[in-house]
């Protein structure tokens, strides 16, 4: 008997860019790494579609709630994992603070991006600005 084995690869391919400063964006931030995460091959199944998402939601609301109103995504894959990466135009790193469970000020995102990322790391610049990398292995 032949033991065959069918392996994927991620062929090269330009990253998904996407430019944003309205909270109206965050939306079509989450469909646009819904669209990524189906165009890849093998495509992430449907929970790793989401928490991709969900990834991309939180970074891009918060480049745009404490990094200046304006963000910057991309999106790229190897076959080993999905980047995000977020720019923004505060150069300060995020700082944890205690989720607000009663007044709906937040402080849940980043806990969460940490959380379901694999790996999370802050660039400074260029200039007065930051880049956050989340890696989700695939």
């Amino acid at each position: 008997m032949n033991d065959t084995t069918t392996t994927h690869t991620t062929a090269p391919r330009p990253p998904v860019v996407l430019e944003d400063d309205s909270p109206a964006g965050i939306p079509r931030a989450r469909g646009v790494a819904r669209a990524f995460a189906g165009s890849l091959d093998p495509a992430l199944d449907s929970e790793a579609a989401e928490t991709l998402a969900l990834v991309v939601s939180e970074l891009a609301t918060n480049g745009l709630r404490h990094g200046g109103g304006h963000y910057t995504l991309e999106l790229s894959a190897t076959a080993d994992a999905v980047n995000v990466a977020v720019s923004d135009r505060n150069p300060a790193p995020p700082r944890e603070r205690t989720p607000d469970l009663n007044g709906g000020t937040g402080g849940f995102g980043w806990h969460m991006i940490r959380r379901l990322a694999d790996n999370v790391t802050i660039t400074p610049g260029p200039g007065q600005a930051k880049t956050i990398h989340a890696r989700l292995t695939r």
